[in-house]
């Protein structure tokens, strides 16, 4: 138990609540009909938020709003595009009343080297995981602001702290993702809002990577280079970006957070108890 005069003091007009609480609060989550968008999404509804499911998966975003009773809505959208975002936004307010959570979570991956990628593939995965950010960012923060403050949780990815081999333009554009949550952290502090990005490693059953997963080469091979020894789940993602969003982490901003089993906390040099035993 920690005593009184130990705690930290809390801000005027705030109250202690139930850790995770988001009772009366409202969060846009896009890319969020399937993957780490969707346990996201279950975990807010779970809390008492009220979710705006964003996707240009129309059939997969409806069920999953269906699923929730009155707890989400799906608003279909092509994030890569301003015109799409501003008016998404828009008809998120004006159906929820306000806005104080922003999970800017789509995202795409490709398999391609640069000499042999077109220009118009490039282009499309800058939009959708790096322009996305921006326009969601840019058309929500007034609404986060008017509602007294809020937090924006962006998914990046360990491919945006490191670089994998044929992954230049995902590379690039998670890399992105990093460094403009820093500066996004700096310009939004001031209007109380928290933006801090999460930065998942291989996780297994999502869209994007569940083929791989069920390949049991390249699991085996990628369960080996993760010193947990196996790949992650979207809950697991998502428990943290919830956590993020939430009134536990009050005094975080800025920060780039790995949820990737220990992937990004080593070397890469093999173990030399291995070296020396083969000996």
């Amino acid at each position: 138990m920690i005593a009184a005069s130990m705690r930290p003091a809390l801000a005027d007009g705030v109250e202690r609540r139930m850790a995770q609480d988001f009772a009366g609060k409202v969060a846009i989550v896009t890319g969020g009909a399937s993957g780490m968008g969707a346990a996201a999404v279950g975990l807010l509804v779970e809390r008492g938020c009220k979710v705006a499911i964003v996707d240009l998966n129309a059939e997969r975003g409806a069920a999953l709003a269906g699923e929730t009773g009155d707890g989400a809505a799906f608003f279909r959208c092509d994030v890569g595009e301003a015109d799409e975002v501003e008016a998404m936004v828009k008809a998120v307010t004006d159906r929820f009343g306000r806005l104080d959570i922003l999970f800017n979570n789509a995202g795409k991956g490709h398999l391609e080297l640069t000499p042999d990628m077109a220009i118009e593939t490039w282009r499309a995965m800058i939009a959708v995981n790096l322009d996305s950010v921006f326009y969601v960012s840019k058309f929500a923060i007034p609404h986060i602001r008017a509602a007294g403050g809020g937090a924006i949780v962006n998914t990046a990815s360990v491919d945006g702290m490191a670089a994998d081999y044929g992954m230049g333009a995902y590379n690039a554009a998670k890399g992105g993702v990093v460094n403009y949550t820093r500066s996004l952290a700096l310009e939004a502090a001031p209007l109380n809002i928290r933006v801090n990005a999460v930065c998942p490693g291989w996780i297994s059953d999502t869209p994007m990577t569940a083929h791989m997963a069920r390949n049991p080469e390249i699991s085996e091979v990628w369960s080996r280079s993760i010193p947990m020894g196996r790949g992650g789940h979207a809950i697991e993602v998502a428990r943290m970006m919830v956590f993020l969003a939430s009134d536990d982490a009050s005094y975080v901003t800025g920060a780039i957070i790995p949820v990737d089993g220990g992937l990004t906390c080593q070397t890469g040099f093999p173990n030399p108890r291995d070296a020396m035993a083969k000996r």
